[in-house]
């Protein structure tokens, strides 16, 4: 591949990885341990074992990681890993530390359980909603949360055929199956883990494009330029103008394309309604690139 088409290396964002292991550290502390279901991935995995077998999650955590990311070392680029085994050592240490004497009594000052048995499913949203910011901040910054997902980017190295979601879909399904015999035969946790790894994949999706999507208005329209004019002046966004002909009646128009932030969906509104006889229709656009300008 040319110097063109290489991605720069960036470790400046490094820092953050062990921040963000702190955080997913004592979420679980406080929403997952307490409550006796399994999340996602192989912090699902350690957090049966941890239930079934009283071993500490953070140590089994960091165990089935050594090896997936040292097989990942040599299939997908360095800085990918190095970001996800920051995340992994600093979550892991931090999940062995939470589990001491001294921080278990700390935390119980914090854990939320139900009391009456009609909020459980609180619990494993709460935990959704942070561990997928979690997770969709890592991915933003080049990295993951090690893994089922370096797992699925390692079977994507070898058959980029496959779709990396469903992989970890095919993952996750297993230790929610495996999670109704360790937590008694109940369906309760079984039903947790579904949501949690919902709600994970909504959050994180919605994190990693949130900042990065737009709205398409392509406008067919008999004013082109001075359309045109006013989307440039008041929402400081380019415009594309492209001939049109109408299939029906084949007079001549012209197709006015922008793309503007959400926010400003009302702007572009009033200006169309200026202009009789236009006719325009929205579409999403999930990521921009290049040279689009946030306008806040």
């Amino acid at each position: 591949m040319s110097s063109a088409g290489k991605r720069k290396t960036d470790y400046k964002s490094a820092w953050i990885f062990p921040i963000l292991g702190l955080i997913a550290a004592a979420t679980y502390a406080v929403f997952i341990f307490p409550n006796s279901f399994a999340p996602a991935g192989v912090g699902g995995i350690s957090t049966m074992v941890q239930e079934a077998l009283h071993f500490n999650a953070g140590y089994l955590n960091l165990i089935i990681n050594i090896p997936i990311l040292i097989t990942a070392w040599f299939l997908v680029d360095r800085e990918f890993v190095i970001k996800s085994a920051l995340f992994t050592a600093s979550f892991s240490g931090f999940l062995m530390l939470f589990r001491t004497e001294r921080f278990l009594e700390f935390f119980q000052k914090f854990q939320y359980t139900s009391t009456n048995g009609n909020s459980n499913i609180l619990a494993p949203v709460a935990a959704a909603v942070i561990i997928g910011s979690v997770y969709g901040f890592t991915l933003r910054k080049h990295g993951c949360t090690g893994g089922t997902d370096v797992v699925s980017f390692c079977i994507k190295h070898y058959h980029p055929e496959y779709n990396v979601a469903w992989i970890g879909f095919a993952l996750n399904s297993v230790i929610a199956v495996v999670s109704f015999f360790v937590y008694d035969q109940k369906f309760e946790p079984v039903i947790c883990c579904i949501i949690y790894c919902f709600v994970v994949s909504t959050v994180g999706n919605s994190v990693v494009k949130g900042a990065q999507s737009a709205l398409k208005f392509e406008i067919v329209t008999d004013n082109p330029e001075a359309l045109s004019k006013e989307l440039m002046t008041e929402l400081k966004h380019g415009v594309t103008m492209i001939s049109a002909e109408g299939a029906y009646t084949h007079e001549l128009k012209s197709l006015v394309i922008c793309i503007v932030n959400k926010h400003q969906i009302a702007d572009i509104q009033r200006i169309i309604e200026r202009y009789p006889g236009t006719f325009t229709y929205i579409t999403s656009v999930s990521e921009t690139l290049g040279n689009f300008i946030k306008i806040k």
